[in-house]
């Protein structure tokens, strides 16, 4: 994407004509941004005021179902911006995010604080039992419901402030994103002594070689914050003074007293949600966001946690024993340390399982591994993906796919982004750039998009993934999944527009099938010789399921509830953030050889990806996900057609058409329980 300023057509301004309506990334430039989200919030007040001075009697048709599909500009550009932002930003994006966030955050509350617009959706809301269509219920409860939670029932004095504490928060969000990621640029463990790479692998050093090279730092190695990156080297490393420093350099992002700390944006940000959550009339922030999910409140999310909790550390702390006796037997003369755990941990794999990862990964090249999610598609709901060539794009690593249902009609198109860079945050996410709807009765497609930071290919081998990696390419897809299959009329009920602790059922459901035998068989190829994978490979796979599965519950759990203890606090006050940290795993009794899966100071999912308060839900849909899954178990076909079937119609097709637990126990035929989940992870 350039960045050069001309005078060329802004494309935000007329509908798309690029092949089924995607984004003509080669035609976008930063510069029509900020003239695109200008025009797009004019365009969308003049379709409210509309709805407002309609002086017709209220109805659904005039009011409710004018307003879902209002906006259409708007949805385009800040899709398409915030895809960019997050995938491939630069500085001059950054700036647009900063100028952004609080005008569309002004502009929603123009929207929610509108007392005309919400007087008519009081009328149409309290007559909804005269609505005939399930969806058009739904939709009156869902936007009633949403006004008020955004602040329509408060006085003007009070709108006014809230007005205040939603722009200051988008500003600051977009500040915690910016310097998480600075942060993670910014540190580059940079090797020069041949005897420093001892106990790492002839791929990795290669990678390492490929970095450096790309730095202009040729004849030496660099290891860096990504995942890809810093994993295998704590893995496999033996010095241990160099995985010392690289896992501190990552667990440090944003506390290291610079112009990137986060401690003080934190601090500002929770009491701003502190303040909005009891102007709302809610205890805490966590009882507002909690209000609307399946948990409903912070009680039940904390019940879960601990009951997960209290099984899990016992067996973390048997995880530490293992290691420490290795370290013993090797003379180290120290005790285990948070920067030791994936080293030894890896030692003790090798030691009781005789698995080593390097003897797997060359049965998951990238490409093989995306086609095995493809391949699941197919054998569960028949779904054809056809490669499309010479589509826009915004960077040479994106693919993009035509995807098929088994009558051969489209339900959508596939983006794929899968390689870390300095302009992609981390991690792995799905995303809509057009959301699936019913529009003058035609059913408008989505556009989908999966991004990740998985290994990179190298001059020698192509991208060979890990355990770890294969499972989140599916998981990914399994969010996919519930966009591309949605079946739903209105925009704000399709696809992935569900409660928090919901949309991450689908995700995690489809992970399930990655390491199963009979899955495993028909995609792991290795990348060499097209073999198979061997049943001696897969017994060992199956093997290691529940290994180290203390250590990554732990860590998971921590995290929940260090995000559950942020938006529990009653009261505003100034806090020390590393001293309420630690505070807060003190009161759980984290063992010290483990730390959260994310500290505060770079908790992007909390404090700039809208899972405030909700980083439970990764746990609450792993009960839903484990039990819906044992159901395929249980029938003795991991495919079975009637069961898959069921679950794209009740789950993956509904969106939000229904509360998800009534859509669930319409799919399972009974409410789920964590026996399932307790299991797979080897904790009972």
């Amino acid at each position: 994407m350039s960045i050069t300023t001309d005078n060329s057509p802004n494309p935000f301004l007329t509908p798309f004509t690029t092949p089924f309506g995607v984004p003509p990334f080669d035609a976008i430039k930063p510069e029509h941004f900020m003239p695109a989200f200008e025009e797009a919030i004019k365009r969308h007040t003049q379709e409210i005021e509309a709805i407002v001075s309609n002086k017709d009697s209220i109805t659904f048709e005039n009011t409710l179902k004018v307003l879902d599909y209002s906006g259409e500009m708007l949805n385009n550009v800040t899709k398409v911006f915030f895809c960019l932002y997050y995938a491939h930003t630069n500085e001059v994006l950054d700036t647009i995010a900063e100028k952004a966030s609080p005008l569309l955050a002004e502009h929603n509350d123009n929207l929610y604080l509108n007392e005309k617009l919400f007087e008519k959706i009081k009328v149409i809301y309290k007559q909804s039992n005269k609505l005939t269509e399930p969806e058009q219920k739904r939709l009156t409860e869902v936007y009633y419901k949403n006004f008020v939670r955004h602040g329509a029932l408060l006085n003007n004095e009070q709108k006014e402030r809230l007005r205040v504490i939603n722009k200051t928060i988008a500003q600051l969000e977009i500040n915690f994103s910016q310097n998480v990621l600075a942060e993670t640029n910014g540190f580059k463990l940079v090797i020069d002594n041949l005897d420093d790479l001892a106990g790492l692998t002839s791929d990795q050093i290669a990678t390492a070689t490929q970095e450096a090279q790309a730095d202009s730092l040729d004849g030496k190695w660099v290891f860096t914050l990504q995942k890809p990156s810093l994993i295998p080297f704590l893995q496999q490393s033996q010095k241990r003074e160099l995985r010392e420093k690289i896992f501190k350099a990552y667990i440090n992002r944003g506390d290291n007293g610079n112009e990137f700390d986060n401690k003080t944006i934190i601090n500002q940000i929770i009491n701003l949600r502190l303040e909005k959550a009891h102007l709302l009339g809610y205890e805490n922030y966590a009882s507002l966001m909690l209000d609307d999910t399946m948990a409903k409140t912070p009680e039940r999310a904390y019940s879960l946690l601990e009951d997960v909790w209290h099984t899990a550390l016992p067996k973390a702390k048997k995880e530490v024993v293992e290691m420490q006796k290795i370290i013993d037997a090797e003379g180290g003369n120290f005790k285990l340390a948070p920067w030791d755990w994936w080293h030894y941990a890896e030692k003790v794999r090798k030691e009781k399982y005789n698995l080593e990862e390097d003897s797997i990964k060359p049965y998951f090249k990238l490409e093989n591994v995306r086609q095995g999610a493809f391949i699941l598609a197919n054998k569960l709901w028949g779904l054809q993906f056809k490669t499309l060539k010479n589509m826009p794009v915004y960077h040479e690593e994106v693919e993009v796919f035509e995807v098929l249902d088994a009558n051969g009609s489209q339900l959508g198109i596939l983006y794929t982004d899968y390689f870390p860079r300095a302009s992609k945050r981390a991690g792995a996410w799905m995303d809509e750039l057009r959301g699936q709807c019913i529009k003058n009765s035609k059913n408008i497609r989505p556009v989908i998009i999966n991004v990740g930071n998985f290994t990179k290919p190298t001059a020698q081998k192509p991208s060979l993934l890990t355990l770890d990696e294969v499972e989140t390419l599916f998981h990914e897809f399994g969010h996919s999944l519930h966009g591309l299959l949605s079946q739903c009329i209105y925009p704000t009920l399709s696809g992935t527009n569900v409660t928090r602790d919901f949309v991450e059922l689908p995700s995690q459901f489809y992970e399930n099938w990655a390491t199963e035998p009979d899955m495993l068989k028909l995609y792991a190829r290795h990348y060499q010789t097209n073999e198979v994978i061997p049943d001696e490979l897969i017994e060992k796979i199956q093997n290691v399921g529940k290994f180290n599965q203390g250590f990554s519950t732990v860590e998971l759990i921590a995290s929940a509830l260090l995000d559950m203890d942020w938006h529990s606090i009653p009261e505003k006050n100034e806090m020390d953030v590393n001293a309420f940290e630690k505070k807060s795993m003190d009161n759980i009794c984290l063992n010290t050889e483990i730390i959260p899966r994310y500290r505060s100071v770079y908790f992007s999912h909390i404090f700039s990806l809208g899972y405030d308060a909700g980083y439970y839900s990764y746990v609450w849909a792993e009960v839903l996900d484990a039990d819906a899954f044992e159901a395929f178990k249980n029938s003795g076909d991991i495919f079975n057609k009637k069961l898959s079937e069921s679950y794209r119609i009740n789950i993956l097709e509904k969106g939000n058409t229904q509360d998800p637990a009534i859509l669930y126990k319409n799919f399972r035929g009974n409410d789920p329980n964590s026996n399932a989940l307790m299991k797979r992870r080897g904790l009972r």
